[in-house]
């Protein structure tokens, strides 16, 4: 099936790993780092966001609802609702590390 712009409803997990992610002022937060899936309806119920750290050190992940990315094409990254310190003062995924 496609959108009402004609493009696929279908994205490739590899193609939104790595994008760029902003808040609505266009301050870079981070990047997606994954995707959590529900089994149970065959969706993605979030995005996990990495941001901070330096070369993969002390680097913070916070998971967000999939619904609140908003891909921005002259950004070529999402915009979310969040600020970084939003992120930062909630609860967030242990490091990987």
């Amino acid at each position: 099936m496609t959108t009402p712009s004609g493009h696929t409803e279908a994205i490739a997990a590899s193609r939104v790993i790595g994008t760029s992610v902003y808040d609505t002022e266009g301050s870079s937060i981070g990047s997606v780092e994954d995707v959590m899936l529900d089994k149970m309806s065959n969706g993605i119920m979030f995005a996990v966001i990495g941001f901070g750290g330096f070369l993969g050190m002390g680097e913070r992940y916070h998971a967000i609802p999939w619904a609140s990315l908003d891909y921005d094409p002259d950004k070529g990254g999402y915009v979310v609702p969040f600020t970084k310190d939003q992120l930062k003062a909630h609860r967030r995924i242990p490091s990987r590390n």
